[in-house]
């Protein structure tokens, strides 16, 4: 039976498939914080206020960087290069989408709407990422090796997820509402793209590594493309939709350490 419990139980088993699992993991959340620093450096005067919160999320990116270090290190493993094919922040970056990296390597400062176009691109990507999480929790919330790992970043997620929500709804209100709307749709459509064709990359590889015989690699990805459909035809609309939390200001108190990992 193909499921999603299934298929990470298939790559939680196999040394080479957990390795190059966490270790694209693992480059992906070292590369958001890196950004997130940049930015919190970067913000103009008028904006901050907000150089403590995404400080604050540049320093929970890097500590899950370092849980999925931790994780290849219990089972003595070194990471491996990501794919660039399976590279879910550069290919975004290659679509234009979210900061350029030229821009966050200058020291000239932000823009207000620069400030804009990353917490839209935040909310998108967040939103994948507490999807993932929320998942991951919902089967492997207890497992001995990896739960502890993901509820400590599912809950960061959903932390991260409600601030771009705070924030963007507090910048609607102050009149850029027309703009976040049109970013928000403007990544969403971009995102969903990425993540079909970064989702295809990493099944293909893992498929390789594990084994798969040609007609359950061929039901994956006809998985994966069938959900691009569903998000393409509408599904993307939960991506831009914004609404306040129940928790607010959740960025507003310092880091948590994982002193487990």
């Amino acid at each position: 039976m193909l499921s999603a419990r299934s298929l990470f139980q298939e790559i939680l088993d196999d040394d080479r498939s957990y390795r190059l699992f966490c270790s694209i993991a693992a480059s992906g959340e070292a590369q958001g914080g890196w950004e997130n620093g940049r930015i919190a450096a970067l913000v103009p005067a008028s904006m901050r206020d907000l150089a403590p919160k995404i400080t604050r999320h540049g320093a929970d990116e890097d500590k899950h960087g370092r849980i999925f270090h931790a994780l290849l290190r219990k089972r003595r493993l070194d990471p491996v290069d990501v794919p660039p094919e399976t590279d879910y922040t550069m290919l975004l970056e290659r679509r234009g989408i979210g900061l350029t990296h030229a821009k966050l390597r200058g020291e000239r400062p932000l823009t207000e709407e620069d400030v804009v176009v990353y917490l839209a691109h935040s909310r998108i990507t967040e939103q994948r990422a507490s999807d993932q999480m929320n998942m991951l929790v919902r089967y492997f919330g207890d497992h001995p090796e990896v739960g502890r790992a993901v509820r400590n970043i599912s809950a960061d997620e959903e932390n991260h997820l409600a601030y771009c929500h705070e924030e963007l709804l507090r910048l609607a209100r102050a009149g850029r509402g027309r703009m976040i709307q049109r970013v928000l749709r403007e990544c969403a459509l971009a995102e969903i793209e990425v993540y079909r064709e970064v989702s295809l990359a990493v099944m293909d590889r893992m498929g390789r590594l594990l084994g798969w015989p040609p007609p359950k690699a061929a039901l994956l990805a006809a998985g994966i493309r069938a959900l691009y459909g569903y998000e393409r035809l509408g599904g993307w609309r939960r991506m831009v939709t914004l609404r306040m939390p129940e928790r607010r200001d959740p960025l507003g108190r310092p880091a948590t350490a994982a002193p487990a990992f």
